[in-house]
């Protein structure tokens, strides 16, 4: 029989410890993160375009300059292979520097100037 005053009561609650955030926590946390990544992927954005337009003007404003060394040089150039031809030739009669060899306009040099 049982005992005087009855046997004790049967335990079957579940006593689990905390494990850890809920999902709602998780998931609020991992959107504020994904935000932040976000917002720090439209800044660094807004540096690259402004880093990219700061380089396509910096150019704009070096073609002249460019341009104007390479006419220098070119210019440099040629005044020193008229003074080699003039060096070379000057033995030879009837020889004028810096004239083309060929008589009529069917011979002609293009100049030509490509801007990249």
């Amino acid at each position: 029989m049982p005992p005087p005053g009855g046997f004790e009561a049967v335990r079957y609650k579940r006593n689990l410890p905390f494990r850890g955030p809920s999902g709602l926590v998780i998931l609020g946390a991992v959107t504020a993160v994904c935000a932040y990544g976000f917002y720090r992927v439209g800044m660094g954005n807004l540096e690259r375009r402004e880093l990219q337009r700061e380089k396509v003007w910096s150019r704009i404003h070096l073609v002249p300059l460019l341009l104007a060394e390479g006419d220098r040089d070119a210019y440099r150039r040629q005044q020193a292979a008229l003074e080699r031809e003039k060096e070379i030739m000057k033995d030879v009669k009837g020889w004028e520097v810096g004239k083309s060899v060929y008589d009529g306009r069917r011979h002609r040099s293009v100049d030509t100037i490509v801007l990249v």
